[in-house]
């Protein structure tokens, strides 16, 4: 490019305008733009490219900018290596080589996309992490990029967000201003400033560093943290047009235990199960309620509102009633009120009463380990294994003495040959057999373990007093109030139980 300047007197250099790390498909480079400005305001009348795929590579762009927009501004415009020169040969820009050029350059670019795409896409697929930044709590394995290691500082305070959503009622406003109080920097501030990468976020209007409810939200809900890598969320619409969309989350590519969680699988389906509630802390004491997303109304399903009065005597007390008829009209359902003192002592009896019908709760867990079907099924299935690979390994011992019998030539080519081709058939058989047959072995002992959870969750509640956020969430999916005051408790492990 300067050796041609050089040699033509006429021309003089103004500016360079380089848009590295863009595509050419897109004419809304921060440069380019910057050019079009320049010629705008008369102060260039030429461009100068190597050649036209360096202009760009839009055919119906560049044979716009060429054929109308330079000629509008009187802009000369030469491509080097493409002979194309406006002002000495008019001619060569209107050529038929022009567009036939810059639709090579066009296809180029599609088929370039079309292969970045397949090749990222089989990088999901495999659960390989292709994303530029790691989500907070992991950073990058300096082995391996497209492997994910935990960042130790930041995973203290994902596991601290969790805790305290989960085991402490907290909601994500309270963890915000908790996280703030404490002068923790939030995932942006902690990748610029502690881990010093070059990285922006653009919603954030200022570089404090304070955490948002958002952001709060979006860790509490990223399966990252259980080990899964979750990718293809978004997409751009084409290789031309960059627009972002969202991605249906059945087309997203989720690929599980691909590195170490940081949080178990129970807390976090106990987040998500939150997330679902309607918890909003009290106004007063910045506190969840015990109750708040388990009571629901019987008849309309909606949530419950707490509310408080004062008795004759003067005493205040809490109550809750129907949310549809508070809020929006007593001809669309009842008041379904019920005292909170009276929703606990019910509530904790419904419980005990629950674990007082799993009688001898150990010999019961005892049984479902050593006498039940599934288990004497799982042993059945191990020795039917066993058997199976005691199989291939007397055939493979046949196969290896049959090559023997051919060199001695106790048997033809013909039918060493026929026999190792049945040989390895009957072992390939065989493996297919025992991959599904573990398979189903997998199956029952997931069962098993889905069987037993439900008691042992309850074997850890025995004999409790009192309700707490945590035996909430644990124990119970939902709490329905009648009319009339009775309520239906709908655990998260067994069927209703019913409390009159």
């Amino acid at each position: 490019m300067n050796e041609f300047v050089e040699e033509h007197d006429d021309l003089i250099v103004y500016d360079t305008y380089i848009d590295d790390g863009f595509t050419g498909t897109d004419f809304n480079r921060p440069s380019f733009q910057r050019l079009l400005e320049d010629m705008r305001n008369e102060i260039i009348n030429c461009v100068i490219v190597k050649d036209l795929s360096r202009l760009g590579r839009n055919y119906i762009e560049v044979g716009n900018y060429i054929e109308q927009v330079f000629p509008l501004f009187n802009v000369r415009f030469i491509a080097i290596n493409d002979f194309v020169d406006s002002f000495k040969n008019p001619a060569s820009a209107n050529t038929i080589l022009v567009p036939f050029k810059n639709l090579i350059n066009d296809e180029y670019a599609r088929d370039t996309s079309i292969k970045i795409r397949t090749s990222l896409n089989g990088k999901k697929k495999k659960g390989e992490y292709i994303g530029a930044f790691t989500a907070y709590g992991y950073v990058k394995d300096s082995k391996d990029k497209h492997k994910l290691v935990i960042d130790e500082v930041a995973a203290d305070i994902v596991r601290k967000i969790f805790n305290w959503n989960v085991n402490e009622g907290l909601g994500k406003i309270a963890i915000c201003h908790k996280l703030n109080d404490l002068g923790i920097l939030n995932p942006t501030g902690h990748k610029k400033i502690e881990l010093g990468q070059n990285y922006n976020n653009y919603s954030m209007q200022d570089n404090t560093y304070n955490w948002t409810p958002s952001t709060v939200r979006n860790i509490l809900n990223n399966e990252v943290y259980i080990g899964n890598t979750v990718q293809g969320k978004r997409r751009t619409k084409s290789y031309k047009i960059h627009k972002i969309e969202a991605v249906p989350e059945e087309e997203w590519v989720r690929v599980n235990n691909t590195h170490e969680p940081i949080i178990d699988k129970e807390t976090f389906e106990k987040a998500q199960e939150l997330s679902k509630r309607d918890t909003k802390a009290s106004q007063k004491t910045k506190e969840l309620s015990v109750w708040a997303g388990f009571l629901k109304c019987n008849d309309c399903k909606h949530s419950m509102n707490k509310k408080s009065s004062t008795n004759k005597s003067g005493r205040k007390y809490e109550y809750y009633i129907c949310g549809t008829y508070r809020k929006k009209s007593n001809k669309l359902c009842a008041k379904h009120t019920i005292k909170q003192e009276n929703l606990e002592k019910a509530v904790l009896k419904v419980i005990n009463l629950h674990i007082d019908l799993l009688i001898n709760i150990e010999e019961i867990v005892k049984q479902v380990n050593d006498n039940n079907f599934q288990s004497i099924k799982n042993k059945s299935i191990k020795n039917m294994i066993i058997a199976k690979q005691n199989e291939i390994s007397k055939i493979s011992n046949f196969k290896k003495a049959l090559y023997e019998d051919w060199k001695n030539e106790d048997i033809t080519r013909d039918e060493y040959l026929e026999y190792k081709k049945k040989y390895e058939n009957d072992i390939e058989r065989l493996k297919q057999n025992i991959e599904k047959m573990e398979d189903e072995e997998q199956k029952c002992e997931m069962k098993n373990n889905s069987e037993m959870e439900w008691i042992n969750k309850f074997k850890d509640k025995k004999c409790i007093t009192e309700l707490s956020r945590d035996i909430m969430t644990e124990l119970i999916d939902c709490i329905y109030v009648k009319e009339n005051g009775d309520i239906t408790v709908k655990f998260n492990f067994e069927d209703e139980i019913k409390n009159k």
